[in-house]
């Protein structure tokens, strides 16, 4: 498994390295209805479309997990902005579900559950059915009682191949930028994985129970670093399935 998401990898750098949005000049217009002498509606813009949905997880009275009064939500939301201003920068069309500290939930109020949880899980999966998007990342932080654990972890559905494969970019990445060697994580039980309709990935950024991990979540210049990592990640797979 790994020799392939290397070789897949090698085959898409010089593509995500010295990729650049076309200027909107060489975009070429619809062209003109003959018979009546004016273009026709492009109704592609009557729906919303995002090449990207960033994920911010958790958020409000949904704090995530924690180390004393840091909380998961946080960090989510600071990576994630700064995930957002990277893809804007590169041309890609990302939105953000959430902006400030609060729950998705409670947005929701057409939900028939009466669990908090759910209904903030579906308002998020409810954004990938509403807009036409390529691909959709989760942000969020892992947790152990295992002090020493460490790194990134990216996971993915497992009849997902398109999932698999942009999860294997964003790993890579990740293990570039901390130094690591794991490989990405099918997993069963998570809603937004098993619901999304688009290319999905949950990227767990790294162990806030890791003083060294908790020390870069936690700076500036770290979730830089990390949303730098995710981004180039998005612009590999984008590269070799746009």
């Amino acid at each position: 498994m790994r020799r392939v998401f290397v070789l897949l990898i090698t085959a898409v750098l010089t593509c995500s390295s010295g990729w650049t949005a076309p200027p909107v000049s060489a975009i070429p217009a619809a062209p003109a209805k003959k018979s009546a002498g004016v273009a026709p509606p492009d109704i592609r813009r009557a729906i919303p479309a995002a090449d990207v949905i960033i994920d911010a997880g958790h958020g409000g009275i949904d704090g995530g997990t924690h180390w004393g009064d840091i909380k998961e939500s946080n960090i989510n939301l600071a990576i994630s902005r700064k995930l957002y201003l990277l893809l804007r920068s590169r041309g890609i069309h990302a939105v953000l579900n959430r902006t400030g500290d609060y729950a998705l939930s409670d947005d929701n109020r057409w939900h028939l559950s009466r669990s908090r949880h759910r209904r903030d899980l579906s308002q998020r999966r409810g954004l990938s059915d509403e807009l036409e998007a390529g691909l959709l990342v989760s942000i969020h932080v892992n947790w152990s009682t295992r002090s020493s654990k460490s790194g990134p972890l990216v996971l993915f559905r497992k009849d997902d191949a398109s999932g698999a494969l942009l999860a294997g970019f964003l790993q890579d990445s990740l293990n570039r930028q901390q130094g690591t060697r794991y490989l990405p994580k099918a997993a069963g039980r998570f809603y937004l994985l098993n619901t999304a309709k688009i290319p999905s990935a949950i990227v767990e950024t790294g162990f806030l129970s890791h003083e060294g991990d908790r020390a870069m979540l936690t700076s500036p210049r770290g979730q830089t670093r990390i949303a730098e990592a995710i981004a180039a990640g998005i612009a590999a797979y984008r590269c070799l399935a746009p």
